[in-house]
Order: C-alpha cells, then structure tokens, then sequence
C-alpha cells in the first residue's frame, strides 16, 4: 500500500488560481520546446563533436552550428507555436514572423553574431497564428466561391511580410537587448558563484509540475546561447540534475514509512535511469520538508559543478544518467558524474535525517489517518468537473495526461495499454492542455486534475498520487473488467446489465467465429458527396460546408446546417484519427429528407476542439438508423491504416472502397 499525502498539505496545493495559470502558461512554453528536442540535441551533439574544441574537430561540418542556433530551432520552435494555435495555416506564418524576428537578432550576417531568436520565437509564432486566426474568423463567409484559394494565400502572404517587418526592425532589436540583459545576469550569477542559489526556487517549482517550464521555456534557451560561445553550459544542468531526487528515493528506500519502501526501488529506477523526475514529486507533496533535500541537494551539486566546470552540450531530455552522459562534453564527464553524486549524496543525507534513519514510531496507523482524511476531504469535495461517474462497459478511451505529456505520461500508460488491451479499451498519453475532447476517462496527477477538468468537461477525471502501483489504476482496470460504475475516487457495484455481458464473455469459447460485417446502405453516400481537396479556415466553415454537401444531394434542409451548429455547441464530434461526424440536434431531424451521408476531405487539417480533422463526414439520419450507418463507419475508422488512406485519397472510387467493406470478418 502507498502512503497517501496528508488531506491537508492536498487542500493547500490544488489551487486552481495562480498556480494553475503558471502552469498553463508554463506548458504552452515548454509545449513548443519539447517537440523540438531532438534538434536540439542534434545541434548539440554536432557542436561536441565538431567544433575546435569537440572530439573530432572538422572545420566543415562545425559550420553547421551557427545556422542551426540561429535559424533552424528558432523556427521550429515558432512554426511549432504557431500551429498549436491555427494548425497549418498558423505554422506557416508562425515560421514567416520567426523569420523576421531573427534578422532582427542578428548583429552581422557575415560573421552570424547576435542573438539567438528562441524567446522571439515564442512570442512571434503563436501571435501571428493568432492574428491569422483572426483574420480568417473575420472573413469566413463573405468570400466568394471560386476565390477561397487567392484570399487564402494572399492574405497570410500579406499579413506574413507585415509581421516579419515588425519583428526584423522592432521585437527582434527589443528582444536581443532584453536577452542580453538576462544573460547578463545569468553569467555574473555563475562567475560569482551564486547561481545554486536558484535551487532555491526551482526546487519547490518543480514539485508544483513546472519542471518542463522552467527547463525547456527558461533554461534551454539560455543555455544554447552559451553552448554557442563556450562549447557547453552549465544552466542545462540547473533543473535536470536527477542527482536530487536519486537521493531522496534512496532515503525513502532505507528509511521512509515501511507502507513506501517496497515501490521506492522502482521509482529509483524510472528516475534516475528513465528521466521521469515526476516519479518522486509525491514523495515530496507528502511531506514537504523533504524540499529541504531536494535544495540542498541540488545546491550542491551547482556548487561543484561551478567550481569544476561541469556543463553540457544539450537539453539532456528526458533528466536521466543516460542523457547526461550522451550530451557530455569531451573532458567533461569527471565534472558531470561529480555534480551528480554531489547533489545524490547531500540530498540523502538531509532526507535520511529529516526521515529519523528510519528510527520513527510505525507509519500503520499515520497511512491509514492520512488514507481515510483523503478519501473523506475527496468526498466532501465531490466529482472533479461536471461527471460524476461511468459505468465500465461505456469506457471507450482513457487518456494520461502530465503537464508535457512526453515523460510521466509515456509510463503510466505504457503500464495501462497492456493491462486493458483485452477490453479494447484505447489508452493514449498527452499534455494536460491537448486531452482529446472525445476521451472517456482521464488519468493524471491530483495536482493537475481541475486543469484536466477544464480542458474536458464532458469526461470523468480520476487523479493519483503516485506514478507506480496507484490504487486508481486499478479501480479503472476493475470497473472495465467488471462492468462496474467508476467515480473520480472509487467503484460502485456492477449492474446487472453490466455484469452479464462480461461474465458471458468470460464464459464464450475461445475459438473465433465469423460474423456479418457492419457495411454503408446502397445510396447512403453517393458519388456527388465525395469532396476531396478542400480548405475551411475554422471548424464552423467546416461544418457549414459539411451540411451543403447534405442540401446539395437533397438529404436535407438547410435548416439542418444551424441543427449540427448547434449540436456541435453540445459537444464535440470529433473522433479520433483525424475523423469527425458532424450531425444535427434531434430538434434539426425534421429538416431530414432522407439518410445519407458525405464525405469531406481537407488535406491542411481543421482545429476541431484541440485535434487537427483532415475528414468530416455528416450524417443526415431521422430515425434509428443513424445506428447503423455509425456502425458501418466504425467498421473503417476504427483501422489506423484505413483513416490515413481516407486522409490521402486522390479519387472518389478509393473513398467508396475504403466505406465499403467485405461481407464477412473474424470476430
């Protein structure tokens, strides 16, 4: 059994106010960072290699350095900003905008001296995008047919050039001092001796799930302006060390609450050899002066690492052993190893003395106080967001959410997917701010269960404290198994008609047996309802769009456009896998002359509730018999391989194959 936080500590870090709105920026930041890791490090690895100073000098290939850091990762990180906010339209103009604001950074071309534009990046990709989006919001409608294309391009051209004048001759200037001065400050705390000063801050950040926002928004970028310089930089070091946490995990090992130490080994393992720093963040919400050891230990080792010159050559991400030491400068790694071992040992030390060496009364009756406090602060408190509970046979999909969604996340749900593969149940892994709008039950940790409330919803959450062993993993897996109802904080009894379609599914042979397949009625999707390259600026283009195939082929009304309007208000249609069904409400059913169905594909994608739809398919249907023809959809759609096919199709004979399926499949 895992020891739960005290009720109390709980009530004073779930805040909803401040805390999460540093969060949500922090996540935006380190959202257009962490896709971009991997050049990063490539850009890293070439500088230790390459340069004067690098294991195999080559005076060519050195010169890649300087375009990559001033040209291609600024422009990732700003078309990477820029779709998260327009999709594809607002990642172009993000890279154009990005573009200016580099010129702007850059003293002389000749030699590529300045700055680099990462900060500028940030802000200029998702402004653009947000001013095309704009834009686009403010035309939609009023554009003639035949002339979508021309205003389109035209207009991000213009308002592209415009934007990239204004970084190049006025943010580019503005930013390069502002970073100058930061940098400034950065390098007079390292040449003093002060910079371990920061843990001070860090630390206690970290544990509030800001640790990708700190590293990737603040320190990454900094520290690749003195990689430029020097050849390594201590700042990606600052919040990466995993010498902390190794040595608070270890104190919890040999001397925490006998209820933790059988887990405390393999959280060990995930932290130090997988990255996952999130892994020892409980430990500290559960008793949080163990922040003590976190800081000092983290003191520490910036104390040595500044005093033996330790640095890197790139974001060591995920912050394990294993990338600190594939990002280590040539004649680095006795620094290194010794800043890591600093930080582990001060930081057991400290814990190991705040834990009493283990000399303290037995934890039994403390884990039960604390488990019974939690489980009567959770019900006082109710259901997190507007579901209460589902029952188990209704769960379809369950997202794990972390702040990123590249660490914690991979691993919860790497332990998820095996264990309810047989239900079919999907289990998918994001940042806390992308959950899919189509999710039935999301996993994440307590400290980011209301953002996860409020980005859906129309979904149960059902937060852990713990990355490893968490009662709540397997109250899912039981509700699942069982047929069980599932709350944010714990399982009903099973229905009836819940439970006799497991227990008979348990009971059923194991040999397979063919059945029907689910196929289109003849006519429900004639040929004239096939569109194939197409463009809409938003999601309500889109569906109007959607709903004039359906008027057009006579199946409808165009009152039924305003029905899937406002049935969309509702709630998302939006799938998965790039697919979306948007239909009317049952008010709009008496606009319905007949069922049918078209088929709308859009090459650049449409942001549809957070997903990007490349397929839109409307459903026109005044009876039960949408039922059916849902059914023969999910036939195709539910096969990755067939989405992507619908996705790319060229013709309309290649839709109408891919919608119609054999007469028969293996159950």
């Amino acid at each position: 059994m895992t020891a739960l936080p005290d009720a109390r500590v709980n009530k004073n870090l779930e805040g909803t106010g401040a805390r999460a709105r540093i969060q949500r920026f922090g996540g935006k930041l380190a959202a257009m960072i962490m896709p971009n890791i991997g050049a990063f490090i490539a850009w890293g690895l070439i500088t230790a290699f390459f340069i004067p100073k690098g294991w195999i000098p080559n005076a060519t290939l050195a010169g890649m350095v300087g375009p990559m850091l001033f040209f291609l990762l600024p422009i990732l990180i700003g078309y990477t900003g820029g779709r998260m906010v327009h999709a594809q339209r607002g990642a172009v103009i993000g890279a154009i905008a990005t573009a200016g604001v580099i010129m702007g950074g850059i003293t002389d071309m000749s030699k590529l001296e300045g700055t680099p534009m990462f900060l500028g990046a940030m802000i200029m990709g998702p402004l653009a995008a947000w001013i095309l989006k704009k834009f686009d919001k403010l035309i939609e409608g009023k554009v003639r047919a035949g002339f979508e294309m021309v205003i389109d391009n035209f207009s991000l051209g213009i308002i592209g050039m415009l934007l990239a004048i204004l970084g190049s001759l006025c943010v580019g200037p503005i930013l390069a001092g502002l970073i100058a001065i930061l940098a400034g400050g950065v390098n007079w705390l390292v040449s003093a001796g002060l910079l371990p000063l920061a843990s001070i801050f860090v630390e206690p950040a970290k544990v509030l799930f800001l640790n990708n926002a700190i590293n990737h928004g603040i320190f990454t970028p900094l520290a690749a302006m003195d990689v430029q310089e020097t050849g390594k930089s201590i700042l990606y070091m600052v919040e990466s060390n995993p010498g902390a946490g190794l040595g608070l995990l270890t104190a919890f090992m040999l001397f925490g609450p006998k209820s933790l130490r059988p887990s405390t080994s393999g959280a060990i393992v995930i932290h130090f050899f997988g990255g996952i720093h999130e892994i020892y963040f409980p430990y500290v919400l559960m008793r949080p002066v163990m922040l003590l050891a976190t800081i000092g230990g983290s003191m520490a080792g910036l104390f040595v690492a500044t005093i033996t010159g330790a640095g890197l050559v790139g974001p060591p991400s995920p912050g394990s052993i294993l990338a600190y030491c594939a990002v280590t400068p040539q004649g680095g790694y006795v620094p290194m190893i010794l800043t890591v071992l600093t930080a582990a040992g001060v930081s057991f030390i400290i814990a190991a003395a705040l834990l009493k060496f283990g000399k303290g009364s037995d934890d039994t009756a403390e884990v039960a106080a604390a488990a019974e406090a939690s489980a009567a602060s959770a019900a006082a408190a109710g259901p997190i967001g507007e579901v209460a509970a589902v029952n188990g046979t209704d769960i379809r999909k369950v997202v794990v959410a972390c702040d990123a969604g590249m660490g914690s996340s991979v691993m919860v749900a790497g332990q998820l997917k095996k264990k309810l593969a047989p239900y079919g149940v999907e289990v998918v892994h994001t940042p806390v701010d992308e959950i899919p709008a189509d999710t039935t039950v999301v996993l994440t940790q307590e400290g980011l269960a209301n953002r996860a409330a409020k980005r859906v919803p129309s979904s149960l959450i059902v937060p852990f404290k713990t990355y490893m062993g968490d009662p709540a993993f397997d109250r899912v897996e039981t509700a699942i198994r069982e047929g069980r109802e599932l709350t944010s904080t714990g399982l009903g009894a099973a229905t009836a008609a819940a439970a006799a379609p497991v227990a008979a599914a348990e009971a059923a042979p194991v040999a397979k047996k063919r059945r029907p397949k689910k196929r289109l009625e003849a006519g429900v999707l004639p040929r004239e309802n096939v569109r194939l390259g197409l463009h809409a600026h938003t999601k309500e283009d889109a569906i109007r769009q959607a709903g004039q195939v359906l008027v057009d082929s006579g199946a409808a009304q165009e009152g039924y456009i305003e029905g899937m309007l406002a049935r969309e208000g509702q709630t998302t249609t939006y799938l998965g896998q790039g697919v979306s069904i948007p239909h009317g409400t049952n008010e709009a059913r008496q606009y319905i002359s007949k069922a049918a169905l078209g088929f709308l594909q859009f090459p650049d994608g449409v942001e549809w509730d957070g997903e990007i739809a490349h397929v839109v398919i409307p459903i026109a249907s005044n009876s039960d018999e949408h039922v059916g023809i849902l059914s023969a959809l999910a036939t195709t759609l539910s096969d990755k391989a067939n989405s992507e096919k619908l996705r790319t199709a060229t013709s309309v004979d290649e839709v109408l194959a891919l919608l119609t399926p054999e007469d028969d499949q293996e159950d």
